[in-house]
């Protein structure tokens, strides 16, 4: 470790020197392409850094343990085992950092909620998630843009699809894709009996042009006038799209803008993140290296989480956390839950490292 480690630093030194060549500043794609590098790096330099003046620390230490001052191999011990412990944690922290990164992590993120079992009730909990999911990425600094929306007359959702945009989004929505449940007594149910109901979500990251090129023979573009619940939601002109991929079947709607070039766009732009994601999934089963995690990253059979109203809880059954804040996290706190995805995440594949 401590070999690959030493390299990872003398190549963020020599990528340090070629930012400051005349020939690099010359070049924008270039000068970008080593400052992302350089970004990934500082973090693993900078442990690594702290880990070696930290065991330069305990080598000193151990030498003072020999001292015939009493008081002085007293504090060199304290000193010794004190340092021993940070190196253990710092070690840790390197093995962490060292885990090969999800190269979607930074990615904008594709969040696409249908009702499932439960009717109308799990239609007005579709809009429950959308609404959960948009004041959570509000925290985060993240933009959201209505891809899709076939709205019920409630108010409800039958589906939805959306883009948050922004640095990191795809990392912190990557483990909610699955079925979510939800026990309540519904709106439409006047004798107060609790309902179960489910909702599926599904999460993509957003597919750049280059990383999967359609071929214009291969889809299908029709348009159409937009649909809604009625009233001024209905747009009275054919600017909403829809996209056929021919080979696959796969159809994708966008109607939100009033745009039809924006509608395309937008459509093209969610094809190609579900192409993009189905491709690497047959790779990955292909060759034999899908981990079958117990966290999962999107699974649309997987019933990953309950919400619980009349005991005011929400249950992640793929870690086994119970939290007693259903409301808080209905509001976007989500935080807890998802930094404890993650985690479990990382726990995992550290431990499948240590096995290889």
């Amino acid at each position: 470790m401590t070999e690959k480690l030493s390299e990872i630093e003398r190549k963020l030194e020599r990528i340090d020197a070629q930012l400051c060549e005349p020939a690099t500043a010359a070049n924008p794609a270039l000068s970008a392409e080593l400052a992302k590098t350089r970004k990934q790096l500082i973090p693993v330099v900078e442990k690594f850094r702290e880990y070696k003046k930290t065991a330069e620390e305990v080598s000193q230490a151990k030498e003072l343990l020999n001292e015939t001052d009493p008081e002085l191999r007293e504090l060199a011990a304290a000193e010794f085992e004190e340092g021993k412990e940070k190196l253990a944690v710092l070690e840790q922290e390197l093995k962490i950092l060292l885990l090969p990164p999800d190269p979607f992590d930074d990615k904008n993120v594709i969040v696409e909620i249908r009702g499932g079992a439960g009717g109308e009730e799990s239609a007005l909990f579709a809009s429950d998630l959308y609404r959960m999911y948009t004041m959570y990425a509000e925290r985060k600094g993240f933009s959201a843009e209505i891809v899709n929306v076939n709205e019920t007359e409630l108010g409800g959702f039958k589906e939805i699809s959306f883009i948050l945009s922004g640095e990191g989004a795809y990392s912190r929505f990557k483990f909610e894709g699955g079925v979510h449940r939800v026990q309540r007594v519904p709106e439409t149910e006047a004798g107060g009996r609790i309902h179960t109901s489910t909702v599926t979500v599904a999460v993509l990251p957003e597919a750049d042009e280059v990383e999967l090129e359609l071929d214009p023979a291969d889809i299908q573009i029709d348009t159409f006038r937009s649909s809604g619940a009625g009233g001024q939601k209905v747009n009275k002109t054919s600017s909403a799209i829809r996209v056929t991929h021919i080979l696959t079947g796969m159809v994708v709607e966008c109607q939100d803008e009033r745009s039809q070039y924006k509608n395309k766009a937008r459509a093209l732009s969610v094809l190609r993140s579900r192409l993009l994601s189905q491709k690497k999934q047959s790779q990955a089963d292909e060759i034999g290296q899908q981990r079958r995690s117990m966290v999962g990253t999107g699974d649309r059979s997987e019933r990953i989480r309950t919400y619980n109203y009349s005991q005011g809880r929400v249950t992640d059954h793929r870690i086994g956390l119970t939290l007693y804040k259903l409301e808080q996290i209905l509001n976007g706190d989500l935080d807890e839950l998802i930094d404890a995805l993650i985690t479990a995440d990382t726990a995992e594949k550290l431990k499948a490292a240590g096995e290889e």
